[in-house]
């Protein structure tokens, strides 16, 4: 039976997603305990692990996308699974309304107090301050935000010594004024975790970054570690583009000196040849992890440009092993080596159902609750949409709040996940006039690709609009056939160019437009520290 949409809304059977890369297909995995990079693909960036007896908990950045920062379980670093959003209700987070897509929750760290036995995960809203959330139960809800007044700048992440003492770590502005563009310092400040406060002076531990004479940039994503006895400070430096790395520092204390490691940095991909096939680049802001069986892995942010010149997918997580120097420093890469797509977990079973590789994902809205995949924009829209109203269906109502604003329009979305990818949708939909649905591809307010279902006189048009800074304008439109009760519309990444199609009823697809410029949507073209989104998006004129 087919539904029937009430007056400005739309309603949605399906949202399917095929990725379709050729790395995947031409390189099949063979042995069970390998795994793809990156790991997690799509835009996760920012990846922070913890790990308590057999469980490891991994977390990343969401920025200005509603809920906040994806939680992440595994018992054997292989095989992830997501459950849940450690931010995922309004109370805990505030003051997105008028952030940019690029604002919003920076650099999420996850950490375990044993002291306690409570987790902690502490990140930082820009433009609003540092903050912590914790729980004894990370497959439960977390606390609402308790403020960190005192810790300034970004990037803060806990560690708690084996004497139960606690401490923050975080980027902050230089002293005075700055010598350089980009010159940044960490810092340390002792933390009372049993009174949920920070105590004692804060204390510069890096001023610059490895090398000072050298005027390093960006200094940032500190994470702090106790191995045998001695305290490593591992960061990111260089800023995120392709310079970006991990350096490390070691001290007999924690509050510091710390010594800059001779071989910095530990982790980069910038000096390699640009042309080289399947190229990884901007790696750096890691985080360490020893298995129970002493074993360390990295997880890291990297991005997989498209014949190293543009990438859309956003700051993926990768993860590979950690090797270690003769003079006693983790490293990942040296010289030119470079970051792995296939990996081993020895004595690992890889499951069937994984976070990389080619994946297929087909969303009938079947459930009462949509699926950790869905986003929305600066908070929840649940007037906006519903799974009850058409059982089986989602129906989402057209909203005055457009794309290009930074507020919280009626969009679903969920990350781009590979260069070359196929979504579509069933639309039931009777416009009204300034009344649009569709698919919407997201990068930023002003880089939007849009495939909407309108109205023109008495009959429906399905377009392809291009949204910028500069106002919509429609690269391709046709006029549909009135009596067609559904649409169906289909996107077709071919990694450099999109295509676009419809159907009505159980007709062969037709394509719109083809051949259009993912680039836009790219960060090279727009900037930011997100990767693109595609999903449902209505709205209507006021």
């Amino acid at each position: 039976m087919n539904p029937v949409p009430g007056i400005s809304e739309a309603i949605f059977e399906y949202f399917d997603y095929e990725g379709n890369d050729d790395f995947y297909n031409e390189n099949p995995l063979g042995e069970n305990d390998s795994f793809y990079n990156p790991i997690l693909p799509g835009w996760y960036s920012d990846p922070s692990i913890c790990r308590v007896d057999n469980d490891y908990f991994l977390v990343t950045s969401t920025f200005s996308y509603f809920p906040g920062i994806p939680i992440f379980h595994s018992t054997d670093l292989i095989n992830w699974k997501q459950i849940g959003h450690v931010l995922d209700r309004s109370s805990q987070l505030t003051n997105m309304e008028g952030q940019g897509v690029s604002g919003g929750i920076f650099a999420p760290a996850i950490e375990y107090n044993p002291y306690n036995k409570t987790f902690y995960v502490i990140t930082t809203n820009v433009g609003h301050g540092n903050f912590y959330v914790k729980t004894k139960d990370p497959f439960s809800s977390w606390s609402d935000p308790i403020l960190l007044p005192e810790i300034g700048g970004i990037d803060p992440s806990f560690f708690f010594d084996d004497d139960g003492k606690g401490y923050i770590v975080n980027n902050d502005v230089a002293p005075g004024l700055p010598e350089y563009e980009g010159h940044r310092t960490i810092r340390i400040r002792e933390f009372d975790w049993e009174n949920d406060k920070v105590k004692g002076p804060e204390k510069i531990i890096i001023n610059k970054g490895s090398r000072p004479q050298d005027k390093p940039i960006w200094i940032e994503g500190p994470h702090l570690y106790k191995i045998k006895g001695e305290y490593y400070l591992m960061a990111a430096e260089g800023g995120t583009s392709g310079w970006h790395s991990e350096v490390i520092f070691k001290s007999n204390l924690p509050m510091g000196e710390y010594k800059s490691w001779s071989g910095n940095p530990i982790l980069t991909q910038r000096t390699l040849n640009p042309e080289r096939p399947n190229p990884v680049t901007c790696a750096g802001h890691a985080d360490l992890i020893q298995t129970k069986d002493g074993e360390w892995w990295a997880f890291f942010l990297a991005c997989r440009p498209i014949n190293n010149t543009f990438e859309n997918l956003g700051r993926e997580t990768f993860m590979m092993p950690v090797k270690w120097s003769e003079d006693g420093f983790p490293y990942m890469t040296r010289n030119d080596e470079v970051v792995p797509m296939i990996e081993r977990v020895n004595g690992v079973k890889r499951d069937k159902e994984t976070t990389f590789g080619n994946k297929t994902h087909c969303d009938n809205f079947n459930t009462l609750n949509l699926g950790y995949e869905w986003l929305s924009l600066r908070g929840p829209i649940d007037d906006y949409y519903s799974l009850n109203s058409a059982p089986g269906f989602l129906t989402m109502k057209c909203s005055t709040v457009k794309s290009t604003e930074k507020s919280s329009p009626a969009f679903l979305a969920r990350r781009m996940q590979h260069h070359k990818f196929e979504c579509s949708t069933k639309i039931y939909f009777e416009p009204q006039d300034g009344e649009y649905a569709g698919i919407l591809l997201f990068k930023d307010e002003t880089h939007q690709y849009f495939l909407a279902v309108g109205k023109e006189s008495e009959n429906k048009k399905v377009s392809l609009v291009k949204i910028s800074d500069q106002g919509d304008a429609v690269l391709a439109s046709q006029i549909i056939n009135q009596d067609s009760t559904s649409l169906k519309l289909k996107v077709t990444s071919r990694g450099a160019l999109y295509d676009f199609y419809y159907s009505h009823e159980n007709e062969n697809w037709k394509k719109l437009v083809g051949n259009i410029d993912a680039s836009y949507l790219s960060t090279r073209i727009a900037g930011g520290f997100t990767g693109a989104t595609i999903g449902l998006y209505t709205f209507k004129n006021q």
